[in-house]
């Protein structure tokens, strides 16, 4: 079927780097230029969009299965450590969590959530501070919540424990 050496199927959950966690909805064949193309088409439900990636191009786009065991241990471990906030410009180091975040590298992801964690006793964030923040546990907790098989909600709820211990 496809050449990527990653195959999905329908109804196979997949993180895509920039959107999260989506849902293969099914295999088409397109026609595009006169070429015939095999594309996935993915659905976002949380953004209401649908995706359609060639299935050769699957691999180098950064279409993944969900993370194993393994890296979700990994990323819990993460945010249980102690956040390392560079010293540079705010606005450099925007860039740099940012980049985590479209990353789809789930303990990525986990060290912004680290990082940008306020506890109840400390100071209060910068708006871009907490959208970020909101953004990289917003991800993070779909992914967990798809793996485990409970509710986005559930999973914050997991994620804040994590947080919480280490602080």
């Amino acid at each position: 079927m496809s050449t990527s050496g990653q195959v999905f199927a329908a109804g196979d959950h997949v993180v895509y780097p920039a959107h999260g966690v989506g849902r293969i909805a099914g295999v088409e064949t397109q026609d595009v230029a006169g070429i015939s193309l095999e594309v996935y088409v993915i659905t976002f439900d949380h953004e209401k969009m649908t995706l359609r990636v060639p299935t050769r191009k699957a691999k180098t786009a950064g279409l993944r299965p969900l993370a194993n065991n393994d890296v979700v241990t990994s990323a819990l471990t993460t945010l249980k450590g102690r956040a390392r906030v560079k010293r540079t410009m705010w606005s450099r180091r925007a860039q740099e969590y940012e980049a985590k975040i479209n990353s789809g590298d789930l303990v990525s992801i986990a060290e912004v959530v680290r990082d940008l964690h306020r506890a109840e006793n400390q100071p209060e964030q910068s708006y871009s501070e907490r959208q970020l923040y909101e953004s990289a546990l917003d991800r993070m907790a779909r992914e967990v919540a798809a793996i485990e098989q409970i509710d986005r909600d559930a999973a914050i709820g997991l994620l804040t424990k994590s947080l919480i211990k280490a602080a």
